[in-house]
């Protein structure tokens, strides 16, 4: 290795730039910004402002805090659905007057006036939602003109009713409890807060209802389409708005036991803010409550810092018209651009230098070399099963292959003319094994290890292992379970080719060749999954050895066949078994002779090997050229291998012509023939094999006779 690919190597392995990439992945990123802003609002006016955060300080602003939020509440919950609420401020105010006016002026218990101001609330919410859900007005204007109308009904309210209420001599210990009093040292206003924060975040993120919404939100007319009552589910979020904001008003006025003209004023544009600055989505369909409380709290602390400092109220509502045109600009700027960016970043690739291989050209003498008897074989389903990705035989001879379409084909025995859909599993359907119960196990593609029973009952098995303490992304999810094998104790190996992307985008993975591949044990005695190897590229096919002391696999990208030991001094451990394959290796299966069969995906070009030595090329390739133009492994030509147990190749089988089994991924041998499948193959090959023994079976080798 020269200086310079040192270097390379050094650089683009050692330096972990996919961590950039996988950060701007996750979800929770859209709450970064906030909660920075968050952090530095409250850092920022808790060092100027001496005393800011006294307990006396926080326990009043807590409970002005827990009024805000439950209109906040409300207000994210209508810009989720993709609509807007301006009448919020209209809303409190006159649910805190119908509380005053309930309480002081018609003398009824305070659990009436707490029912009168959020029935006010639920009722003018009601107007909004009728309005901009069913009649379909513009939610603007709509709540716009509520806003209008309702202060001046307030005000109108206040003039000629304000005076009543402060003349007023009646009491109540309840009332004031709710107003001054606290519960674990949080006042009420905070504990309803929560309380409601909380069930409508169940609801939003673990319920139907709250799915519809942001269905909605997202996109009405795909919800429209999908089912979804579009109108209701309109109607619902203007209802609940109403509902937090008649809360709201109802324990601002046992806050203050009275209303004024400016009760309420602002809030609107306060409230929008809120959400907004926190994190969601003024098109609808993005963001949750937990990030409309974050603006809750940075617009709270902000405009109380403002004013302990000394600043009037034109210099508030300047900064908060800022931060909202802020917030505003970076949703609308990072919602447009997050692919492209998540594109310019996630894709990283690294180092590697391939070991040289002899060629296996035609005509080359060398033991790799290939030939055209796979042009020979005989077709099976031709033009009838799409993508065979692997191919098994039960005892009775039958055929099964799985398809992209999410279905496993059988094929009956004797001339596999008849065909029926065994059994539907959703995904795609790659590596399959049978079970010493005839149970046939499979490895789908996105979805996990599943089972499929004689009767054609479909149950998953597993769908995860352990997370890892040092990832990033979500490597306990399984995102291309691949091949397996099962032991005679019953646990079944398999290989998840890469964690980093799904099985449809292996062409980005053989791109970046990084090592996130790995191989698991599932158990099915407690139902565990269980990561044994880690940091391969592009685990692949896997087998039991002969001896069921070790089994076999490979690692697509770096052309080998490894060996792990299950038994014995090397128990656990893994070893290099063949390193020079002038091929991509796929699935491994047994050999009746005591060897093993290895389907080629495809065959390696000089160019991509090249290019593995170059990952800045490989990097600038990914940004700059459309993905049909992109320089990838090639899996248009390939074969089928024979090997012993120390690695010796003894036979090779090509279709050089590319007409018949251009690519090939998986094949077995069945009673003297070799059923061939491939991924992007329109048929099954059936191969007669020189020599080999006529009565020999997987099955039978694997779980004996019956």
């Amino acid at each position: 290795m020269t200086l310079r690919e040192r270097l390379h190597a050094w650089r683009y392995n050692l330096v972990p730039d996919h961590i950039i990439g996988e950060i701007l992945e996750k979800k929770w990123t859209d709450s970064a910004i906030p909660f920075v802003v968050l952090v530095a609002t409250v850092v920022g006016f808790g060092t100027a402002i001496p005393g800011f955060f006294s307990p006396y300080s926080l326990q009043e602003s807590t409970r002005q805090l827990g009024e805000f939020s439950l209109v906040v509440i409300g207000m994210t919950v209508v810009i989720l659905g993709g609509g807007i609420d301006l009448a919020v401020g209209a809303v409190f105010a006159l649910s805190a007057f119908a509380a005053i006016a309930t309480f002081f002026i018609f003398a009824m218990p305070v659990w009436v006036a707490c029912l009168a101001a959020v029935a006010t609330g639920v009722f003018i919410g009601a107007i909004n939602g009728f309005l901009i859900g069913y009649i379909r007005l513009r939610a603007f204007l709509t709540t716009l003109v509520t806003l209008i109308i309702g202060r001046a009904v307030f005000e109108i309210l206040i003039v000629n009713f304000a005076g009543k209420a402060q003349m007023s001599q009646v009491y109540s210990e309840l009332w004031d409890f709710i107003g001054d009093d606290t519960i674990l040292g949080a006042s009420v206003p905070v504990w309803t807060a929560l309380i409601i924060a909380v069930i409508a975040h169940i609801a939003l993120t673990r319920s139907r209802i709250g799915w519809h919404i942001l269905a909605v939100g997202g996109s009405r007319r795909s919800a429209h389409n999908a089912g979804i009552r579009v109108r209701r589910m309109v109607f619902l979020t203007y209802v609940f708005s109403g509902f937090t904001a008649g809360l709201a008003g109802f324990l601002f006025a046992t806050r203050l036991s009275g209303a004024g003209i400016g009760t309420g004023h602002g809030l609107e544009i306060l409230a929008l803010t809120a959400a907004v600055v926190g994190g969601n989505s003024l098109g609808g369909g993005r963001g949750s409550i937990v990030k409309g409380l974050m603006g809750a709290i940075i617009v709270l602390v902000m405009t109380n810092g403002l004013i302990r400092l000394g600043y009037g109220t034109g210099t508030n509502q300047m900064v908060l018209g800022l931060l909202l045109a802020a917030a505003v600009t970076i949703d609308i700027r990072w919602l447009k651009n997050r692919h492209k960016v998540l594109n310019e970043m996630y894709v990283a690739p690294v180092y590697l230098k391939m070991v040289d291989a002899p060629s296996a050209e035609a005509g080359s003498g060398t033991k790799y070399e290939l030939n055209s008897k796979l042009s020979q074989a005989r077709s099976i389903g031709l033009g009838e099963v799409e993508g065979p990705e692997d191919v098994i035989l039960d005892r009775n001879d039958n055929l099964y292959c799985g398809t992209r379409h999410g279905e496993v084909v059988r094929f009956f025995a004797p001339d596999y003319t008849r065909w029926e859909v065994f059994a539907h599993v959703g995904g795609f359907p790659l590596g399959l094994a049978f079970d010493k119960d005839d149970n046939l196990i499979s490895c789908v593609g996105a979805m996990g290890l599943y089972s499929i029973s004689p009767d054609r009952k479909v149950t998953r098995l597993t769908a995860e292992t352990r997370r890892s303490l040092t990832s990033i992304v979500d490597d306990a999810v399984l995102r291309d379970p691949n091949d397996l094998d099962i032991a005679p104790d019953g646990k079944i190996y398999f290989t998840d080719s890469t964690k980093r992307y799904d099985a449809h985008d292996w062409t980005l993975d053989s791109i970046e060749n990084r090592g996130t591949g790995r191989l698991l044990v599932y158990n099915p005695e407690d139902g565990s999954t269980k990561t044994l190897l880690d940091g391969y590229h592009y685990t692949n096919g896997v087998t039991i050895a002969h001896d069921n002391k070790s089994l076999l696999f490979c690692e697509t990208w770096t052309c080998r066949i490894h060996r792990y030991w299950l038994e014995g001094p090397k128990k656990g451990k893994a070893e290099i078994l063949i390193d020079d394959l002038p091929g991509y290796p796929d699935n491994i299966n047994r050999a009746s002779d005591g060897t093993y069969w290895m389907a080629w995906l495809g065959m390696r070009t000089p160019s991509f090997d090249l290019s593995l030595r170059h990952p800045d090329f490989r990097k600038r390739m990914t940004r700059r050229l459309p993905q049909d133009e992109w320089l990838f492994a090639n899996v248009n030509n390939g074969g089928v291998i024979k090997f012993d147990d120390s690695g010796k190749i003894l036979m090779t089988l090509g279709d050089l012509d590319g007409m018949a089994h251009p690519s090939v991924t998986s094949m077995r041998e069945h009673k003297g023939q070799l059923f061939i499948g491939g991924i992007l193959n329109n048929r099954i090959g059936v191969f007669d094999i020189e020599g080999a023994d006529q009565n020999w079976t997987a099955p039978v080798d694997y779980w004996g006779g019956k």
